[in-house]
Order: C-alpha cells, then sequence, then structure tokens
C-alpha cells in the first residue's frame, strides 16, 4: 500500500474520459487513477499499474526525425532498442517529450488537485442529470489514496452528483467504510479469481482480503441500499477457466448476489505493453490475440446463470 496521500495536494492521475456509457448507470465521466497494488499479468490498462511517472513510445506515431536523441541528457534513447527507450537509464526528465514534434514520446497522466478534477467534470454535469449518470473513479486503484478519494468524492456529492467506485477489493476496510462509503453512491468490485494460490500466480497478491472485503461491504450494501456489483474480467484459460467461474460463483450465490457482471476480453492491451516497454509473454498464446467469440462469452454467463445470477 501506498503511503498517505493529503488531498490538497496533486496526485498523478492517468486520465479523465468524459461521455463514457460503460462504467456504470447514465453519461459518465471516468477519472482514472494511476497505481495498483496488484499485477494482473494480462492488464488492460498497464499504463496505471506504476503511480508515478512513465513515458509512453508509439511506434507508429514515429517520424524519424531523432530530435530526442540530441536532447536525452542521459542517452537513454536508442534506435536498436526493441521497445527504443533503456528505462534503467532514463530519469523521466521529459525532455524528449517536450522536443517530440509528432506526439510518439508522451508523459503517462498528469498531476491533478481535487479541484482541479473537480473542475473538469462538473462541466458536463448537466449531462449527468438528464441521463441518470455521474462520475465513476477507476484505474488503477483509487483507494490507494484513500484521503484524496474521500476529498474528490465529497467534492463532487457537494455538487450533487452521483459517485461511482471501481475497485479491486484489495484495500483496508475500516478506512473505507470511514471514508469513502458515506460519500458513494455505487461500487463495482472486481473478483478476478477464486484460488489464492492461482490469484497470487496472475495477479501477484492473494486474495483472501478481497473476498472479506466483499463480503463486509455485501453486508452494508443489504442494510443501507450501496449499489454493489460484482464484476469478474473474463480472461481466456486463467479467469475464464470454468473451474475459477464456477467458484466465484457459488462465492457469489452464497453471499446472496442474483446480479453480476462478466467482462468479455479483448486483446488490444498488448499494444499498451509495447508502448511501456513490458514484457509480454501471453502475446505468443493465440487465444489472447483474439477477442472472445458470443459462444465463449455465452458460456461463461452460463455458469453464473446456473448459479441464479444475472448476467
Amino acid at each position: 500500500m501506498t503511503k498517505p496521500h493529503h488531498p490538497g495536494h496533486a496526485l498523478r492521475i492517468l486520465d479523465i474520459k468524459g461521455n463514457s456509457l460503460d462504467d456504470g448507470p447514465g453519461i459518465r465521466s471516468v477519472v482514472f487513477f494511476k497505481g495498483c497494488p496488484l499485477s494482473c499479468v494480462w492488464c488492460h490498462n498497464p499504463e496505471s499499474k506504476k503511480p508515478g511517472p512513465e513515458i509512453s513510445f508509439d511506434r507508429a506515431e514515429c517520424v524519424g526525425c531523432d530530435t530526442c536523441l540530441g536532447v536525452c541528457p542521459e542517452h537513454a534513447l536508442d534506435r536498436n532498442l526493441p521497445f527504443f527507450i533503456d528505462r534503467n537509464r532514463c530519469v523521466l526528465c521529459g525532455a524528449c517529450v517536450e522536443s517530440c514534434p509528432s506526439g510518439a514520446l508522451a508523459m503517462v497522466g498528469k498531476s491533478m488537485s481535487v479541484e482541479d478534477i473537480a473542475t473538469t467534470v462538473v462541466k458536463d454535469k448537466p449531462f449527468y442529470i438528464n441521463s441518470g449518470g455521474g462520475v465513476t473513479c477507476s484505474g488503477g486503484e483509487p483507494t490507494l489514496y484513500m484521503d484524496f478519494l474521500s476529498a474528490l468524492l465529497q467534492r463532487l456529492k457537494d455538487e450533487g452528483i452521483h459517485t461511482l467506485l471501481e475497485t479491486c477489493g484489495l484495500f483496508d476496510f475500516k478506512a473505507v467504510s470511514q471514508k469513502i462509503l458515506p460519500y458513494t453512491d455505487a461500487i463495482y468490485y472486481d473478483i478476478k479469481i477464486y484460488d489464492p494460490d492461482i490469484h497470487q500466480r496472475f495477479c501477484g497478491v492473494r486474495n483472501e482480503m478481497i473476498l472479506e472485503n466483499f463480503v463486509s461491504l455485501n453486508a452494508i450494501a443489504s442494510r443501507n441500499g450501496l449499489e454493489l456489483l460484482p464484476r469478474t474480467p473474463l480472461i481466456p484459460n486463467i479467469t475464464a477457466a470454468k473451474e475459477n467461474l464456477t467458484a466465484i460463483a457459488k462465492f457469489l450465490s452464497a453471499q446472496g448476489i442474483r446480479q453480476a457482471r462478466l467482462l468479455g476480453y479483448n486483446p488490444l492491451w498488448h499494444d499498451k505493453n509495447a508502448k511501456l516497454g513490458l514484457p509480454d509473454t501471453l502475446k505468443q498464446n493465440p487465444a489472447m490475440t483474439a477477442w472472445m467469440s458470443k459462444d465463449e462469452l455465452a458460456a461463461c454467463k452460463a455458469i453464473y446463470s446456473d448459479h441464479g445470477i444475472k448476467t
């Protein structure tokens, strides 16, 4: 877990996406936080894993002018390198980004305060009101920055805006119950893998706390009307395995859950890894480079349906 972040300070925010229809009810703005306590091998937003700044390189956008090579004080750029940037030498000064005429080199995310974010998203308040939408905090993992997140949610509630948290579930439950829940209308909660050993293998940590936190949140949701929606991203031969989905469905059913969401797999994350210079061993697996078919998605949904859970 990261150290507490003072809400008055700026935080590196990955992006703010407006006009979203996929991250909660209505038209929404999605605030993507940078930094995550998990390290899922299939992460669809690999640029959100590290909390600090990073430089991305999009080879398709590069015009080959070599301007950046002349300004890098650490000589960390080399066209003979597979990912162009020697990230062991790069000090993230940003000189190459500032000199790049095509935008092929870019600093990932930008520093924003609570008020910066609020000013950006409040502009779309009429769309939220007319569509039943609002603001979704996603990531990365927003609860890494508990005080900052709490201040942002309070600021949004002062504006009368519907708030939703998307979380991996690995957080201090007491802090969430005190600082987050009073200002949150809904939580979308990812349960990726049920077996703790397999979870550690593919996500970097065990999942006992994630499952315990879900049970505790579900008890609160049952009492006070908090919308709690469990979600599972479907990853071929990993989360989408029959044994895993059956185990998760049994767990959810035992908690009285009757509604969940299965997120169909798409392979677009591979290109993001290359831009960040990250190794990608799964790219060699044909199942990991193809979109999930309707029949495959239907088979996964049938497992939940067999346990009385709508998807």
